[in-house]
Protein backbone atom coordinates (compact mmCIF):
# COMPACT_ATOMS: atom_id res chain seq x y z
CA UNK A 1 0.00 0.00 0.00
CA UNK A 2 0.91 3.72 -0.79
CA UNK A 3 0.54 7.33 -0.39
CA UNK A 4 -1.95 6.94 -3.85
CA UNK A 5 -3.91 3.98 -1.75
CA UNK A 6 -3.68 5.88 1.30
CA UNK A 7 -5.70 9.06 -0.82
CA UNK A 8 -8.36 6.38 -2.32
CA UNK A 9 -9.25 5.35 0.97
CA UNK A 10 -9.59 8.44 2.64
CA UNK A 11 -11.69 9.92 -0.62
CA UNK A 12 -13.38 6.90 -0.42
CA UNK A 13 -14.30 7.33 3.60
CA UNK A 14 -15.47 10.43 3.41
CA UNK A 15 -18.01 9.45 0.73
CA UNK A 16 -18.35 5.82 -0.79
CA UNK A 17 -20.69 6.86 -3.65
CA UNK A 18 -17.63 9.23 -5.29
CA UNK A 19 -17.35 7.94 -8.69
CA UNK A 20 -13.76 6.89 -9.39
CA UNK A 21 -13.92 9.40 -12.36
CA UNK A 22 -13.89 12.29 -9.03
CA UNK A 23 -11.33 10.65 -7.36
CA UNK A 24 -8.97 10.10 -10.32
CA UNK A 25 -9.39 13.95 -10.86
CA UNK A 26 -8.59 14.60 -7.58
CA UNK A 27 -6.05 12.55 -7.66
CA UNK A 28 -4.43 13.24 -11.18
CA UNK A 29 -4.64 9.84 -12.29
CA UNK A 30 -6.46 7.97 -14.67
CA UNK A 31 -10.05 6.29 -13.73
CA UNK A 32 -8.91 2.99 -14.58
CA UNK A 33 -5.77 3.47 -12.32
CA UNK A 34 -8.69 3.93 -9.55
CA UNK A 35 -10.53 1.29 -10.69
CA UNK A 36 -7.92 -1.22 -10.79
CA UNK A 37 -6.44 -0.21 -7.23
CA UNK A 38 -9.72 -0.25 -5.65
CA UNK A 39 -10.56 -3.68 -6.70
CA UNK A 40 -7.05 -4.58 -5.51
CA UNK A 41 -7.89 -3.13 -1.94
CA UNK A 42 -10.72 -5.19 -2.18
CA UNK A 43 -9.30 -8.37 -2.85
CA UNK A 44 -6.38 -8.11 -0.52
CA UNK A 45 -9.20 -7.65 2.37
CA UNK A 46 -8.15 -3.36 3.38
CA UNK A 47 -11.61 -2.27 2.00
CA UNK A 48 -14.50 -4.37 3.41
CA UNK A 49 -17.39 -2.79 2.15
CA UNK A 50 -18.91 -0.12 1.04
CA UNK A 51 -21.76 1.45 3.13
CA UNK A 52 -23.53 4.24 4.18
CA UNK A 53 -23.63 6.27 7.77
CA UNK A 54 -27.19 7.18 8.89
CA UNK A 55 -28.40 9.64 11.78
CA UNK A 56 -30.38 7.13 13.84
CA UNK A 57 -32.64 10.08 15.24
CA UNK A 58 -34.09 10.36 11.52
CA UNK A 59 -35.12 7.19 11.65
CA UNK A 60 -36.84 7.37 15.44
CA UNK A 61 -34.26 5.74 16.78
CA UNK A 62 -33.66 8.21 19.54
CA UNK A 63 -31.88 6.86 22.44
CA UNK A 64 -27.96 5.53 21.82
CA UNK A 65 -26.26 3.55 23.98
CA UNK A 66 -22.64 1.99 24.28
CA UNK A 67 -23.07 -1.10 26.88
CA UNK A 68 -20.45 -2.46 28.28
CA UNK A 69 -21.45 -6.61 29.04
CA UNK A 70 -19.30 -8.77 31.30
CA UNK A 71 -19.52 -12.72 30.92
CA UNK A 72 -18.76 -15.73 32.05
CA UNK A 73 -15.47 -16.56 30.19
CA UNK A 74 -15.93 -19.86 28.56
CA UNK A 75 -19.03 -18.27 27.09
CA UNK A 76 -17.76 -15.00 25.47
CA UNK A 77 -18.11 -16.02 21.56
CA UNK A 78 -21.58 -17.59 22.55
CA UNK A 79 -22.60 -14.39 24.23
CA UNK A 80 -21.11 -12.71 21.33
CA UNK A 81 -22.92 -14.35 18.72
CA UNK A 82 -26.44 -13.63 20.38
CA UNK A 83 -25.57 -10.41 21.03
CA UNK A 84 -25.20 -10.16 17.46
CA UNK A 85 -29.11 -11.33 16.42
CA UNK A 86 -30.41 -8.77 18.23
CA UNK A 87 -31.32 -6.14 15.82
CA UNK A 88 -31.46 -3.17 17.94
CA UNK A 89 -27.55 -4.15 18.29
CA UNK A 90 -25.86 -2.32 15.87
CA UNK A 91 -21.85 -2.75 16.67
CA UNK A 92 -20.44 -5.78 18.99
CA UNK A 93 -16.69 -6.38 19.67
CA UNK A 94 -14.57 -8.38 22.26
CA UNK A 95 -12.43 -6.32 24.11
CA UNK A 96 -9.98 -6.25 26.87
CA UNK A 97 -10.75 -3.39 28.46
CA UNK A 98 -13.15 -3.00 31.25
CA UNK A 99 -15.76 -5.10 29.80
CA UNK A 100 -15.55 -8.24 27.81
CA UNK A 101 -17.98 -7.23 25.02
CA UNK A 102 -18.81 -4.09 24.11
CA UNK A 103 -21.74 -3.10 21.94
CA UNK A 104 -23.92 -0.18 20.54
CA UNK A 105 -27.45 -0.12 20.92
CA UNK A 106 -30.09 1.81 18.85
CA UNK A 107 -33.77 2.42 20.27
CA UNK A 108 -36.61 4.43 20.00
CA UNK A 109 -36.08 5.82 23.72
CA UNK A 110 -35.06 5.27 27.26
CA UNK A 111 -37.44 2.90 27.38
CA UNK A 112 -37.38 0.41 24.55
CA UNK A 113 -33.78 0.17 25.58
CA UNK A 114 -34.46 -1.12 29.24
CA UNK A 115 -36.79 -3.71 27.48
CA UNK A 116 -33.59 -4.82 25.14
CA UNK A 117 -31.46 -4.49 28.24
CA UNK A 118 -33.44 -6.59 30.39
CA UNK A 119 -35.50 -9.22 27.98
CA UNK A 120 -32.75 -9.42 25.22
CA UNK A 121 -29.47 -9.24 26.80
CA UNK A 122 -30.33 -10.10 30.37
CA UNK A 123 -31.64 -13.35 29.55
CA UNK A 124 -29.05 -14.49 27.84
CA UNK A 125 -26.60 -17.66 29.71
CA UNK A 126 -23.69 -16.53 30.33
CA UNK A 127 -24.37 -12.54 30.40
CA UNK A 128 -22.91 -11.68 34.25
CA UNK A 129 -23.16 -7.51 34.44
CA UNK A 130 -24.58 -5.22 31.95
CA UNK A 131 -23.16 -1.18 31.61
CA UNK A 132 -25.37 1.10 29.46
CA UNK A 133 -23.83 4.45 28.76
CA UNK A 134 -26.18 6.95 26.30
CA UNK A 135 -24.59 8.57 23.79
CA UNK A 136 -25.60 12.55 24.03
CA UNK A 137 -24.21 13.27 21.20
CA UNK A 138 -21.61 12.16 18.60
CA UNK A 139 -19.11 14.05 17.99
CA UNK A 140 -17.03 12.65 15.50
CA UNK A 141 -17.58 9.22 13.04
Amino acid sequence: MDEKDLAIIRCLQEDSSTPFTEIARRLKVSESTIRKRVEKLRKDGVIKKFTIIVEPSKMGLNTVAIVGIDVDPQKLLEVADKLCKIPETRYVATSTGDHMIMTEIWTRDGKELTKVISEKIGTIDGVKKICPAIILEKLKE
